[in-house]
């Protein structure tokens, strides 16, 4: 992705740096991938209308996080990963739009996640949490979608099972590229240190975000059920 080989022990920290952020975040992540993450992205009851609503907006306000960052990266891979995101990110707001009546974004501010995200500067944050942050929480709401529409599969609404599948198998490709940018920018241990930060706090922002939807519905978010 990058164009450069970079070091092996790079790519062995990169690895170890995933495996690290699903062990240490496996029940902020196991949230994310619930059935109660359907309940706060639909804002009540499990609804497709508003999930896809829901999904319509978190890849247009990806777009939007990446969109930024390529305009300014003075990095020329960095901004070609982001620029590829971007391209990515746009596609998939229209595959999921194009489920939807009309649908335009609504306008306002980003959410916690995104908000934090466009306010990084360096490669190596905007690469943590953009390209390896951000993607773990995807994978774990996507995967739960999955679910939820093979379940409500109807003749008059098919293959949206399949669509988020799709979508989950090209967001994983986003975090190897990512792992993989980390790999070669990262040189010091205070850089990967920098690096783990930012998608730590990416992952909880993501989880706090949920969670807090949730308690406004009056789940109890401490339950541990995460089926």
């Amino acid at each position: 992705m990058t164009g450069e080989t970079g070091d092996p022990s790079g790519f062995r920290r990169a690895a170890a740096l995933r495996s690290r952020l699903e062990s240490t975040f496996a029940d902020e992540l196991a949230l994310l991938g619930s059935t109660r993450f359907l309940a706060a992205a639909s804002g009540g009851e499990p609804a497709a209308t508003a999930l896809l609503d829901a999904a319509a907006e978190s890849e247009h306000a990806a777009r939007e996080t990446f969109a930024g960052w390529a305009a300014d990266a003075a990095d020329s891979d960095a901004r070609a990963a982001f620029e590829a995101v971007v391209e990515q990110e746009a596609e998939h707001r229209s595959r999921v739009a194009a489920e939807l009546d009309g649908w335009t974004p609504d306008g306002g501010p980003p959410g916690p996640m995104h908000a934090y995200l466009r306010g990084r500067e360096t490669t190596i944050e905007r690469a943590a949490g953009g390209m390896v942050g951000r993607p773990l929480v995807s994978l774990q709401t996507h995967a739960r979608l999955v679910d939820f529409f093979e379940r409500r599969e109807t003749a008059s609404a098919p293959g949206r099972a399949e669509l988020f599948s799709g979508l989950r198998a090209e967001t994983e490709g986003t975090l190897e590229n990512g792992l993989e940018l980390l790999a070669t920018r990262c040189e010091t241990d205070a850089d990967w240190e920098a690096a783990e930060l930012v998608a730590e706090y990416t992952v909880r922002l993501a989880h706090d975000d949920t969670a807090d939807a949730l308690r406004s519905l009056g789940v109890d978010v401490e339950s541990g059920e995460t089926g």
